[in-house]
């Protein structure tokens, strides 16, 4: 093959170099659709940063894809029932702490970083670090300005205004971490008796914190639970927020996965008597047994019409009462007329520790 003249050679050259520099949106061949290139404002979108702020949003592009990994609370259907029981016990102990008119409810419950609510968090705060014991984890209690200025007029006795003075600039002072205390030690009391008929757990305080950045729990970027409870004390009020990480729930898991139905949340009382008479009229068999023996499967071959077998027991010897092969008392045999009947000796109530180990009660 015959080499290519320096006229070739730089007919290529030129043929390469324009095709380097020419425009994307030309189509290249007649038909074709021209190359597609992203601008900078489309990227910036699929990024998910703000036009021309140089902020994020973290509710589209790359963002929202990666936050879609996280485990929301829908997921979790007996989340919604473990709080509405949370509200309406907090609500009456709230009452009996503020001696006032007190409406809490839930604002809202969402999935979030747990890095992104320390960001959230206004200041001067007020974070509650508590240990969930069984779980072996930890959760944030955040009671907002509004509400521990609120809660401080009621209880000392101040004005009744909508909006309680702020005071901006200043660290809380002892009385109102005191009280602020005593409503963290609330809201953790009932929260364990709201779990309790889902599963046993206890809260308990851990540790007061005014800066955010000392309240490090979990890691910046691992999923949280985020529950706002909004607490309505006639015309005052503030939030409540409750911040559980997903890794302090993943024992109990299971359990949450699970759909409740209908409204009544523990036992039925309804349902119990019902269970409990139908049960009483059950028919079941009793049976009278004399004496056993264990004789060889070649006698038991052998038997035939007239065999008798030998027992080392008399008529007079009283017998064993048995239900399901669990014995219950013992009993004499005699006659009722033309049938025979066994009269019982002892209290079927007697045998209830043997019951009780064999594991039959």
């Amino acid at each position: 093959m015959a080499e290519p003249t320096e006229q070739e050679k730089e007919e290529t050259q030129k043929v390469m170099a324009d095709a380097a520099t020419a425009d994307p949106e030309t189509p290249s061949e007649e038909g074709e659709e021209p190359a597609r290139v992203l601008n900078q404002d489309e990227i910036d979108l699929l990024l998910g940063f703000e036009g021309g702020k140089g902020g994020q949003d973290r509710s589209a592009g790359i963002y929202a894809i990666l936050d879609r990994s996280m485990m929301a609370y829908e997921k979790l259907p007996m989340l919604e029932v473990v709080f509405d029981r949370l509200v309406r016990v907090l609500s009456a102990s709230m009452r009996n702490f503020t001696s006032d008119n007190v409406d809490i409810s839930i604002d809202t419950m969402v999935s979030m970083r747990f890095d992104d609510y320390l960001n959230s968090i206004p200041l001067p705060a007020m974070l509650v670090v508590f240990r969930a014991v069984e779980w072996e984890n930890f959760g944030i209690i955040t009671i907002d300005s509004s509400q521990i200025y609120s809660t401080v007029d009621i209880l000392l006795g101040g004005r009744r205004t909508p909006k309680p003075a702020r005071v901006e600039g200043r660290p809380y002072t002892t009385i109102e971490q005191d009280i602020v205390k005593k409503m963290a030690d609330l809201v953790l009391n009932d929260m364990s008796s709201s779990f309790d008929p889902l599963s046993p757990v206890t809260f308990s305080f851990d540790r007061l914190e005014n800066n955010p950045r000392f309240a490090q729990i979990a890691r910046p970027n691992s999923a949280v639970l985020l529950i706002r409870l909004r607490v309505d004390m006639e015309e005052r009020g503030g939030v409540i927020e409750i911040l559980l990480p997903h890794a302090t729930l993943e024992p109990i898991r299971d359990l949450l996965l699970q759909t409740f139905m209908g409204e009544k949340y523990g036992q039925d009382s309804v349902w119990e008597r019902h269970l409990g008479r139908e049960v009483g009229q059950t028919m079941i068999d009793v049976e009278a047994v004399l004496d056993e023996r264990r004789i060889s499967l070649g006698d038991v071959v052998d038997l035939k019409i007239g065999s008798t077998i030998m027992l080392d027991v008399t008529p007079k010897d009283p017998v064993k009462v048995r239900c399901g092969g669990v014995p219950l008392t013992t009993a004499q045999v005699g006659r009722l007329g033309d049938k025979i009947a066994i009269s019982i000796n002892e209290n079927i109530s007697d045998f209830r520790d043997y019951l009780r180990a064999r594991g039959a009660i």
